[in-house]
């Protein structure tokens, strides 16, 4: 027997509709190259998103085309985020940190029809161009500058709407936008986002017990729209009709604080990297900036050291784990504490916050070893397997290629984690990276965290090297605070509080930086390479 509910297909469409109805003079603000401020609002970003769909369609697209972005976050980018999927054609964000030749192989293989560029990365597109095929080229102008020969004005395109635009008839199964993982472990694979799946991870992402999102919220993307989505934050802060303040290409902690300050923002959320240079702008220049008591930051795309949770509570700023991928929309879990865990000491509160956390609802974890799945002790390593409604079940073009999902349906992440006994998970490194030493397994991530909470150390990586008796040693590079010092055997003393002698590093090198991956991750395949002839000490 069927229900008797009206058949509403999920897709963007409703979304779009409802911020332009319902809260057209919330501002959309967004920082320009020049530092300035751009003031729009709903209204006028839903009468321009449907003239960018209605624009589309009459220059051609048809329904599953691929309009490409190459942008920073700005509320042009909005406007493609919902003019291109609810036009019929599917946004593909472009990572504009990739070089030349990858950009050209994810333009080539995802088959993108037409390209939307900000004009301050015309010098990026103009290495890509002759190795792609794109029909049409839009240049966004942010600085005033004449469009170059070959592309075309996207004012201009958006002229060409009349205002007669009409939805198709989408259904919520219909890919909706694109993204390809970052390829650090082969090369990059296209993920295609359902209508669907990106309204029901709106939901999911708004949750209280989630980011916790609301029209009342000021929000701050620092996640680039180029990537995942930028964790769905746009689609969900746009069903809420909340204020989403956009920092364009300034991503520097003073850049960033002083936007949070004059557009009141509540709510932010980025990788640990951004974050760390903010506390210690916050931290050096007491008093400098004015922030919303409480502001939330969601920290995810790498584990965030308790020591930084910490200090950001000590500012009255609230700091939330998140994990996800490209694979997952990318949001998959969040760690917020139970109500029955509010009276534990501090101590622990602050444990169980750096945890990666819970599922979202409808988003099931499990974590399994060699023979089966792993008990959730909190303390036995599995490999991390999801499912849900926003989790991909296969990649772009490679119909072959399985073996990222079981047999009954899971998809494997490559995540070691641990889960424990209330199903808070907590990542112990990617696959690639753990460590195996004398025959048991040593965490790097866990390594990390602990020497970033050391007062002189700002920076640490931990990668696994050879070695000529116990196969694997892990080496702990490390950069240090302006003027800091620090010795070796301090180190390993601040680590033997929470590690067993055969955990701690054999090694310490002292860098002035670590490289990181297009999305500002530490790159440790570039590290192992680095220091491939590293020598023990005897």
């Amino acid at each position: 027997m069927l229900g008797t509910m009206m058949d509403f297909p999920l897709t963007l469409i409703p979304i779009l509709e409802r911020a332009g109805k319902f809260f057209g003079p919330v501002e959309i603000v967004s920082r320009l190259p020049d530092k300035s401020l751009h003031r729009t609002n709903y209204g006028e970003f839903y009468r321009r998103a449907r003239q960018l769909a209605e624009a589309l369609q009459r220059i051609g697209l048809q329904r599953g085309d691929r309009v490409a972005t190459l942008m920073w976050n700005h509320a042009w980018h909005l406007e493609a985020y919902f003019g291109v999927p609810v036009a019929g054609g599917v946004m593909h964000t472009l990572n504009l940190r990739l070089s030349p030749h990858d950009l050209a192989l994810i333009i080539n293989d995802a088959a993108d029809r037409f390209l939307i560029v900000d004009d301050i990365l015309l010098p990026l597109w103009e290495k890509v161009r002759p190795l792609v095929k794109v029909e049409r080229v839009f240049v966004v102008p942010l600085t005033g500058e004449p469009v170059p020969a070959g592309c075309e004005n996207y004012e201009d395109l958006l002229k060409q709407a009349t205002g007669r635009f009409e939805y198709p008839a989408l259904e919520e199964n219909e890919a909706a936008a694109m993204c390809y993982t970052s390829g650090t472990t082969g090369r990059p694979k296209g993920v295609l986002y359902s209508h669907r799946a990106l309204v029901l991870h709106s939901f999911g992402i708004s949750l209280a017990d989630a980011f916790g999102l609301s029209q009342q919220d000021s929000t701050v993307p620092v996640v680039p729209m180029f990537h995942a989505n930028a964790w769905g934050l746009p689609y969900a802060c746009t069903m809420l009709g909340a204020k989403q303040v956009f920092p364009g290409p300034y991503l520097d902690a003073e850049s960033l604080l002083d936007l949070f300050e004059r557009e009141r923002v509540t709510y932010t959320g980025g990788v640990p990297t951004v974050w760390m240079a903010v506390l210690e702008a916050l931290e050096g220049n007491p008093g400098r900036w004015k922030l919303q008591p409480g502001m939330r930051i969601t920290v995810g795309g790498a584990a965030a050291p308790e020591a930084m949770i910490r200090r950001f509570d000590k500012l009255g700023l609230r700091i939330a784990h998140s994990w996800g991928m490209t694979e997952t929309t990318p949001a998959g879990t969040t760690s917020k504490l139970k109500s029955y865990m509010q009276s534990l000491p501090m101590d622990e509160q602050f444990a169980i916050r750096a945890k990666q956390g819970l599922p979202f609802p409808f988003v099931e974890i499990r974590a399994v070893g060699e023979h089966g799945q792993v008990p959730w002790d909190g303390k036995t390593l599995g490999e991390l397997e999801v499912r849900g409604p926003w989790v991909a079940a296969s990649y772009y073009n490679l119909p072959n290629e399985r073996d990222k999902w079981t047999a009954d349906g899971w998809f494997r992440t490559g995540d070691v984690v641990t889960i424990d006994a209330e199903g808070y998970m907590k990542i112990a490194d990617r696959t690639k990276d753990l460590i195996k030493s004398g025959g048991e397994w040593i965490s790097s991530l866990d390594l990390e965290n602990a020497l970033m909470g050391h007062p002189a150390v700002k920076e640490a990586a931990v990668v696994a090297m050879p070695h000529p008796k116990w196969v694997e040693r892990p080496l702990a590079i490390v950069v240090l605070r302006e003027g800091a010092r620090v010795t070796e055997d301090e180190l390993r003393a601040h680590l033997a509080a929470k590690f067993s002698k055969w955990q701690i590093p054999d090694g310490f090198a002292f860098v002035e930086s670590i490289p990181r991956t297009s999305v500002g991750k530490f790159q440790k395949s570039k590290l192992r390479e680095q220091f491939a002839d590293w020598k023990w000490k005897s």
